[in-house]
């Protein structure tokens, strides 16, 4: 047995190799790179540089022909000051925890239509998803029109049983109560298709062994389906929360904006932050402001966000 030379090809094969496997996660790691860039760049332009020239705005007072003025916190000082900002966040907390009563109930929907055996799965399906894809500036004036005190199909509905309907959108009493409902009516649909594929993900098999025990429908549900559906419920959360912070469509078209919008008696109880955010940038021109309004918004989501993640720690169960 001969004792390899150093220097030799039997010797410069190992190092070769090794000098390979060395290269191959750089290389894979730049091929990864190349192809995230197109969406990373995506991102930086179209998401993350409004974010920052939005919160650079919010430092700056505008004028009337487009110029802008550093003013350092003066816009926040402004802001944490002004009642109007304050009742519209108000406002808008209410109106998501109220919409949280649809995650619920997009359990107990998609329970429903996930019995075995139902037939015209597909249709109820396609009723629930409907408003999902209708565009919300529709679903806004249908409902307007429903709503309407003088000729709304709701309170015509109710004069044939002797009740006199009020006006939902412009009573003070019933405003926000009639906007959750457009809210939950018109995300409920998605929020079942989400929870019916978690469901249908749920292994048969505790089914068939729950049952084998004893189990009746009503236990395997609140000791299964809940626990296993928890993640799934986590995501719509989150989901629901952030957009219903966002919400301006709804109200922008059920209200109006300006004079007419504060005509309605309503109004304080309906008006949202992203809604005040537009009236300040686009109806008064005031942008700067109206940045720092929105950035303000931007950490109320992200303590939102934070604080579901926080405790998403206590109910939700990964299996």
């Amino acid at each position: 047995m001969t004792t390899p030379v150093l220097g030799s090809p039997e010797t410069r094969r190992p190092a070769r190799a090794a000098h390979a496997v060395k290269r191959r996660p750089r290389t894979e790691a730049l091929w990864g790179y190349a192809f995230i860039a197109p969406t990373g760049l995506g991102l930086a332009i179209f998401y993350l540089w409004p974010v920052l020239q939005t919160a650079y705005f919010s430092f700056t007072e505008w004028g009337a022909f487009g110029g802008h003025t550093w003013t350092g916190l003066d816009n926040y000082v402004r802001l944490a000051g002004d009642p109007e900002v304050g009742r519209a966040m108000l406002n808008t907390l209410a109106y998501t925890a109220l919409g949280l009563v649809g995650i619920p109930l997009a359990i107990v929907f998609a329970a429903l239509i996930n019995r075995p055996g139902l037939r015209g799965v597909s249709a109820y399906r396609t009723a629930f998803f409907l408003p999902v894809v209708t565009m919300p500036v529709a679903v806004a004036m249908l409902w307007r029109w429903l709503y309407n005190g003088d000729y709304g199909l709701i309170n015509q509905v109710l004069a044939v049983f002797g009740v006199d309907g009020p006006n939902w959108i412009a009573d003070p009493a019933t405003a926000m109560y009639a906007l959750v409902v457009v809210g939950i009516w018109s995300s409920i649909g998605y929020n079942l298709i989400i929870f019916l594929a978690g469901m249908q993900a749920i292994p048969k098999e505790l089914y068939e062994a729950a049952s084998m025990d004893g189990a009746g429908r009503v236990t395997q549900f609140f000791k299964i389906t809940l626990p296993m559906l928890s993640p799934t419920a986590f995501f719509i959360s989150i989901v629901s929360v952030i957009g219903s912070l966002q919400l301006f469509d709804l109200v922008f078209v059920m209200t109006g904006s300006g004079q007419s919008a504060r005509a309605n008696p309503a109004y304080s109880r309906l008006q949202t932050v992203v809604q005040l955010f537009y009236e300040r940038a686009f109806v008064t021109n005031d942008r700067g402001y109206a940045a720092a309004i929105v950035i303000a918004l931007l950490v109320v989501i992200a303590v939102l966000t934070i604080l579901q993640f926080r405790l998403q720690r206590r109910w939700v169960h990964y299996v």
